[in-house]
């Protein structure tokens, strides 16, 4: 369980294919302070450390994971949004965060807006995931508000805090970012295509 609030960033420092799997290798700020069996969020994306060493820590993407997510297009030297998981003993900052991606999506547009910076990203809509205007959606990991709805479609504002702190300073147009979208909203929507059917 997370949060989506980014802790740090991470790069991707070695990339080992294993059959269908791949093992990527990281570094990060607080590499020191993991655990082999840790929960941690990669781009929004929950892995399982598997080794640590010196300051550079392992997991393991399976291929199931590759294909709902944007890790197969990742590259040495990749920046990578990291969140371990949530402590019951503090304050839920964003909002509740599962690591598991539903989809991914395509930047279709960046705008600059004085320092804060409005982005536009597209996704294949099916009737499972939809957003509503200030409703929640994790890009990428990040805990954002939707600021526009539309069909396959929806706009977040960047703070520029977030901007500088996570890897969304690095999004260009085209670029694929993963999504995990709201579970109270899922649920709410697999609730009414049920009562429909009846």
């Amino acid at each position: 369980m997370f949060t989506g609030i980014i802790e740090a960033t991470g790069t991707v420092e070695k990339i080992i294919k294993n059959e269908s799997n791949i093992d990527f290798v990281l570094s990060c700020g607080f590499t020191h302070e993991l655990k082999i069996d840790q929960s941690l969020a990669h781009n929004g994306c929950c892995l399982t450390v598997v080794e640590t060493y010196d300051d550079k820590y392992k997991v393991t993407a399976i291929n199931e994971t590759l294909e709902k997510t944007n890790l197969g297009k990742w590259e040495i030297g990749t920046e990578v949004n990291l969140e371990r998981c949530l402590k019951f003993d503090g304050r839920l900052d964003g909002h509740i965060v599962q690591g598991h991606v539903d989809k991914t999506g395509t930047v279709e547009n960046i705008q600059d807006k004085d320092g804060s910076f409005f982005i536009t990203i597209h996704y294949d809509e099916t009737d499972e995931f939809v957003t509503v205007p200030q409703g929640s959606i994790t890009v990428n990991g990040i805990s954002l508000t939707v600021a526009g709805s539309g069909f396959g479609k929806f706009s977040v504002a960047i703070i520029p805090y977030t901007w500088e702190f996570t890897n969304m300073k690095n999004l260009k147009i085209g670029d694929t970012v993963n999504l995990e979208f709201d579970i109270i909203g899922k649920y709410v929507t697999k609730l009414l295509k049920k009562n429909a059917a009846i």
